[in-house]
């Protein structure tokens, strides 16, 4: 090999580094918060690496043939067409690929699909557009939508800067609040058409799907605000459909579903007392109807 080969195969050896030096950018797969998004995250960099290797094998055999044995430097052809060896080799090598592979991401699969020993449960339904939280065995549910301030900057005409907004299409009216530390288990359905609950940081999408319940867990190890967006298009306004969780210490968040809880009663209190005074209300009427 000549310093000209040398130097070009050198070359298209070390043009492959800087897709694994920026493994970590921002354009690479998010850890996330979850124990799954975090070993979805480690099997991810674990098949990069491996491509990288096969690319790194097969375009540096390629390269290298192309200038070491190229017609120029007189190289002519072989006349072989056949090596039991070297086809053994290119099967037992992939095959032995895929199943160093094919453990991991089971194991992954595995682990994504046990939702045991759950902590709580939600049950999350889709609506056109809109979304329902439900916490089972708590007695708190509430639906939640869109931010005010980015539905009324949206519409045609607003004349409102969607830069002056925070978080402009992101941000919705009510949080779905769960404590840090507790396998949650979600329940994903639907009332009309199909749509999909995605937060990246947990790590999994699921799809909400009317008559159906897709099962799903996280355990957010990380207080703080994760963003997501209905990922299934639902109509008109499936846009603006965005999904906010937040991730809060356990004894904040109990504190939150005695607050939630608390409000619930007074509106049930309010509900009571407004059909009392219709009731008062309405006999008084019957009795002034009937002249008494």
């Amino acid at each position: 090999m000549n310093f000209l080969s040398k130097n070009i195969f050198i070359s298209s050896i070390l043009a492959l580094i800087p897709a694994a030096c920026f493994a970590d950018w921002e354009l690479n797969l998010p850890r996330g918060v979850t124990p799954f998004s975090q070993d979805i995250y480690d099997l991810h960099m674990y098949v990069l690496w491996i491509v990288c290797a096969i690319g790194v094998v097969v375009f540096g055999a390629m390269f290298y043939s192309i200038f070491v044995h190229r017609k120029s430097r007189g190289a002519k052809a072989a006349n072989w067409h056949h090596s039991t060896k070297v086809e053994v080799l290119w099967t037992v090598i992939p095959f032995a690929i895929l199943i160093a592979v094919a453990v991991p991401a089971t194991k992954s699969l595995i682990m994504m699909e046990d939702v045991s020993n759950a902590d709580m449960t939600i049950k999350v339904t889709g609506y056109q557009w809109k979304w329902h939280y439900d916490y089972i065995g708590e007695d708190v549910s509430f639906y939640s939508t869109i931010h005010k301030d980015s539905n009324v900057t949206r519409q045609r005409g607003s004349k409102l800067d969607p830069f002056s907004v925070d978080h402009y299409l992101r941000d919705v009216d009510n949080y779905l609040v769960v404590p840090t530390n507790k396998k949650i288990r979600f329940l994903t359905t639907a009332g009309d058409v199909i749509h999909a609950w995605w937060v990246p940081a947990l790590g999994w999408k699921r799809d909400a799907i009317p008559g159906f319940i897709n099962e799903s867990w996280a355990l957010i190890q990380e207080p703080g605000v994760y963003r997501g967006q209905c990922a299934e298009l639902c109509g008109k306004d499936h846009g603006f459909m965005p999904i906010v969780v937040e991730a809060v210490p356990e004894a904040d968040y109990l504190a939150w579903i005695a607050e939630k809880t608390e409000e619930k009663a007074l509106v049930i209190n309010d509900s009571k007392a407004l059909e009392g005074i219709n009731s008062v209300a309405l006999a008084e009427g019957k009795k002034i109807e009937s002249g008494e």
